[in-house]
């Protein structure tokens, strides 16, 4: 063991000692607090009944007071007992500029001794006995050099102001159970053989942190806490999900006293995928974060009055059933032009909304040009508050002409005469209506009083613009919405009704489900009013060879592999469903043998997904099928469509029919895109038959 490697053990050694004081020193106050409470609670029990009703609620307050300081020292334990398996990761010493000093150190000063030694950790640390710092968290302004900067000028900006300086050490260190298994001197960009080593392992039962190895382009997305619609545009396997999720840890962090966990959304494409990132945020030391589908949004916004085809549902009847007059229908209603439709059949509607007549009350008038013109002065307010509006504005103008107030029946009267003048529709005839305005009745096919998905948020887009909607989310202050290419503009534009908040937004327009029904990143921009999306054009998820072929079935001059080597992906030519069975047992047998622990069947549709897995099954295979009512990420083998498998990754992959007729649309080849690149590490493609012409022509 070198010097340095020595120095770093005994630190480490010294880290892990201070950290076993401050656990001391907490389970000592747990104890305490135990003690306390059970000695309060035998005193209640003994003293009951000499005892008032203020004593009691006095000692019930101090009993729950203890436990919530528990609760809290509880968290404290839990903290510093993952900081003893792993105290930090990276270090960098920084030597800060003299006061006055500009540009380059002089070669006096950078021989001075002075260069402070910065650790970097997931969580910080901090020796209260000593008031020494051990650990900084990652989140912290002097923790982005480790980042951002080699070896030489370098610079963080605090709360003070830009602190100068320059770094004279970098160092990166792998340690796991509380010993360091790694340690490197970085004068390259930093995490390059770490981040190797981390790719090359096996996947896990859900997304994993990324601290160790945050790039300096992703660094500069977590911490801009400026932006107000952040849009990512990143390739698959860039990792934009996981940025997006330390991004909101490094809010919680940067504005602690504003904002916390309770005040964020995320909208997740499905509950498999909410489940596989659930544990990222808890890793960083922060709580989980509310989640919900498009779906459940919907069906709250409609307050469960309308029944409707879900997304699966409908990408379930487009792969099976390749309906043109379908996808005529949902690409209608999937474009700016159709929201501007829209606007402009609102303000039909409201140009016929209301039909003034005078009102009467014994010898006085109220003319119908003042119930005309104060009606369209109101235009922003929702139907009720106008009418209410109404009222007040005709009240105060009959007080002010006649000089004296209304009796309350003429009150009453005069509400009634206002309501009759009001010409108000159903919100289901009012959306009927807008396919006849429009002259293209056909786009319009509700199935047995089931409307099709791409219906529902051109509805609550009208209801809101109509009648607006009791949103019960609309604390909200930072909404995250993924898979941002599979929802439509009709969607951006009742988001940003609904939440006048920050926002994340992250996706990819090459792993469209339905090209025909998504947005571009300058759809969402115009929508909501965005700055320019940010790129992520580096795929760090799977090996290179994997990469190129997926790259050979949807080209993408923008991404950049990483080089890492992995075997050549396998097309096995098989010959009806027992040999494409027996192929596929071969396959699991070989994973279960491997050290890998994930491995996903990606099939085309629900319903071959379930006839292969039932096949399987019969086989003595053991695998999970994941379906729309799925919940939960596992190890193991498991059976799905890439709709399903849209964000997760996983060690093996094996696509069980890519043969001719089965794989030849333009959606399909964004499913193949996308079930090629969900594997790190192997990928096998099977074709039942002549293969299809989506594949690389070499294969």
């Amino acid at each position: 063991m070198s010097s340095p490697e020595r120095d770093e053990q005994r630190r480490l050694e010294t880290c892990q000692a201070r950290i076993d004081e401050s656990l001391k020193a907490v389970n000592a106050r747990l104890r305490a607090y135990a003690a306390e409470v059970r000695a309060t609670t035998d005193h209640m029990g003994e003293a009951r009944r000499d005892m008032d009703h203020l004593e009691k609620a006095s000692l019930r307050e101090l009993i729950d007071q203890k436990n919530r300081s528990a609760a809290v020292l509880r968290e404290q334990q839990v903290k510093l007992l993952k900081l003893k398996k792993s105290p930090y990761f990276g270090r960098v010493d920084f030597a800060r500029e003299a006061a006055g000093e500009s540009g380059a150190r002089t070669r006096e000063a950078a021989e001075q001794p002075g260069a402070r030694p910065i650790y970097v950790g997931v969580h910080d640390f901090q020796d209260e006995s000593r008031s020494e710092t051990l650990v900084h968290d990652w989140r912290a302004p002097i923790a982005s050099m480790f980042y951002d900067y080699e070896i030489g000028p370098a610079r963080y900006l605090a709360p003070s102001g830009e602190i100068r300086g320059r770094l004279e050490l970098k160092r990166q260190f792998r340690i796991r159970d509380g010993r360091m298994e790694l340690m490197l001197e970085s004068g390259l960009n930093i995490v390059d053989d770490v981040l190797q080593d981390e790719l090359g392992r096996t996947s896990d039962e859900g997304m994993k942190t990324i601290v160790a190895t945050i790039q300096r382009d992703q660094n500069a997305i977590i911490r801009d806490a400026d932006a107000q619609t952040l849009i990512i545009q990143g390739v698959a396997g860039s990792g934009k999900t996981s940025i997006a999720l330390h991004r909101i840890a490094f809010l919680l962090y940067r504005f602690k006293d504003q904002l916390s966990s309770k005040d964020i959304l995320i909208i997740s494409p499905n509950r498999v995928f909410a489940d596989y990132i659930g544990n990222v945020l808890p890793e960083l030391g922060e709580e989980q974060v509310s989640e919900i589908g498009m779906e459940a949004l919907a069906d709250e916004l409609l307050e469960g009055k309308y029944r409707f085809q879900t997304f699966f549902e409908q990408t379930a009847r487009l792969l099976e059933t390749d309906d043109a007059a379908l996808k005529a229908r949902i690409a209608a209603k999937s474009t700016m032009a159709f929201l501007e439709r829209i606007d402009a059949y609102v303000e039909h509607l409201e140009a016929a909304s209301f039909q003034a007549t005078d009102w009467r009350t014994g010898l006085s008038l109220v003319p119908d040009w003042h119930f005309a013109e104060n009606w369209k002065k109101y235009k922003s307010l929702l139907p009720k508050e106008r009418i209410d509006q109404l009222v007040r504005v005709s009240e105060h103008q009959f007080y002010i002409h006649y000089k004296r107030e209304l009796e309350p029946e003429e009150r009453r009267d005069l509400r009634k005469s206002i309501r009759a003048m009001v010409r108000q529709t159903t919100l289901r005839a009012a959306y009927k209506g807008l396919y006849d305005w429009l002259g293209e009745p056909e786009l319009f096919k509700p199935a047995g009083g089931k409307l099709e998905y791409a219906d529902v948020f051109p509805l609550i887009y009208l209801k809101l613009r109509l009648e607006g909607v009791d949103n019960p989310r609309k604390a909200v202050k930072h909404l995250l919405i993924d898979e941002m290419q599979d929802y439509s503009p009709l969607h951006y534009a009742v988001l940003g009704k609904l939440f006048d908040c920050r926002k994340t937004i992250l996706g990819d327009a090459a792993q469209s489900v339905n090209p025909e029904a998504g947005s571009t990143a300058a759809d969402i921009r115009r929508v909501l009013k965005a700055a320019p999306p940010v790129k992520l054009t580096k795929s760090y998820r799977s090996s290179l060879e994997i990469m190129r072929f997926a790259l050979a079935i949807a080209p993408n001059a923008e991404l950049e592999p990483i080089e890492r080597h992995g075997p050549a992906p396998e097309v096995v030519l098989c010959r009806g469903a027992s040999e494409v069975t027996a192929r596929i047992k071969a396959e699991v047998e070989a994973f279960e043998a491997s050290p890998h622990r994930t491995l996903a069947i990606i099939a085309k549709t629900q319903k071959q997904a379930a006839t292969l897995h039932r096949r399987l099954t019969a086989a003595g295979v053991k695998a999970r099928l994941l379906d729309a009512e799925s919940s939960g990420f596992s190890t193991g083998s498991i059976v799905c469509t890439a709709h399903l498998a849209k964000g997760l990754e996983f060690d093996r992959v094996i696509v069980p029919d890519a043969s001719a007729h089965t794989l030849r649309t333009e959606m399909d080849r964004n499913l193949l895109y996308i079930a090629c690149t969900r594997a790190m590490h192997q990928l096998t493609v099977i074709s039942d038959g002549e293969p299809s012409s989506l594949l690389p022509k070499a294969a």
